[in-house]
């Protein structure tokens, strides 16, 4: 295999899963739309079965490089893994079924430089899919996550989007959490802007997705609400709760002590069951929140981490600019 350069301007990685009759017609367009370019291409290989890491091989050259997994890991861990050997000042998303159009990327890369954006994606505006399984589901699944997370991406379901290098090696994508790559990078504080993009229909292979991906996508989703809104300030989320469950708790427990004051028997009612619930409950969740800021702490100071980024410093007295990255 070739030796790469120490950097590149971008790096282009690509997930693949059995899909061999793709890879061919997929390297020809990126090598026609990127000619301008100094690029990469990363094929990661996510376990396939079909030979596709072989017409890969084939296709290898100075700018192309593949990183074949031991398994199938899913997705999100396949793109990190490309992230991880990509070498480029900048980082772009490709999916390896043709539905995406390389073409789009140099227009993306220019508007991230010119316009400085963290983050350029994707939006199919002529998504070229059934409309009853993957249209309707995506529109409702992208209105939710839009007003759940507050990260408003109007298609957050197509692959296709670049990156700053720094951004996307600190994605930490684990799971299925490819789907949410722009509540991720917002966690970083990634100016993210989105525009128009081509989208084609699978000739070759199959959809490695169907409905059955919904649930997956509701826990994602929970989480991150969470790390969006509540990452570095559990307490907020499990000691508001649990201070309101006690509140209740002893509301309902006070009303009861006046009932047995004035003589009624309490004894098996339903709602004196709640009311230590609620108590018990409540001490619980604080008690989680304590130890979740504790963790949380823990995250930041074991690691030297800091609880912001600086995305540049400007420094006048020289008329000077320094680039993170």
């Amino acid at each position: 295999m070739a030796k790469f350069s120490s950097m590149r301007d971008l790096s282009v990685v690509i997930t693949v899963l059995n899909e061999k009759d793709n890879i061919e017609p997929l390297i020809g367009s990126i090598r026609h739309a990127l000619a301008a370019i100094d690029y990469e291409v990363i094929f990661v290989d996510d376990g396939s079965t079909d030979g596709t890491q072989k017409e890969i091989i084939r296709q290898v050259d100075h700018r192309t490089k593949l990183v074949e997994l031991r398994k199938n890991y899913g997705q999100s861990t396949a793109m990190m893994a490309g992230i991880d050997h990509a070498s480029g000042r900048y980082i772009a998303l490709l999916d390896g079924d043709l539905q995406n159009d390389p073409s789009d990327i140099p227009f993306m890369l220019q508007k991230l430089k010119d316009e400085d954006w963290d983050v350029v994606a994707g939006e199919r505006v002529n998504r070229e899919d059934g409309m009853l399984l993957r249209k309707i589901p995506s529109s409702i699944a992208n209105a939710i996550i839009r007003s759940s997370t507050g990260v408003h991406i109007r298609d957050y379901g197509c692959t296709l989007k670049v990156f700053k290098s720094e951004i996307a090696h600190e994605l930490g994508l684990y799971g299925e959490l490819h789907r949410f790559i722009p509540v991720l990078a917002a966690l970083q504080g990634a100016k993210i802007t989105q525009v128009p993009v081509k989208h084609h229909q699978r000739i070759f292979g199959k959809s490695k997705y169907g409905i059955n991906r919904t649930f997956k996508v509701i826990a994602d989703l929970v989480l991150m609400v969470f790390l969006r809104r509540y990452l570095q300030k559990p307490m907020h989320l499990f000691g508001g709760i649990g201070f309101v469950a006690i509140l209740i708790g002893l509301f309902i427990n006070l009303y009861l002590l006046g009932l047995k004051i004035g003589g009624h028997d309490i004894w098996g009612k339903p709602i004196l069951i709640l009311g230590v619930i609620m108590l018990l409950g409540g001490v619980q969740l604080i008690t989680i929140g304590i130890l979740a800021e504790i963790n949380m702490r823990t995250y930041f100071e074991s690691q030297h981490k800091k609880t912001y980024q600086v995305r540049k410093i400007y420094m006048n007295d020289q008329k000077e600019t320094v680039e993170l990255y």
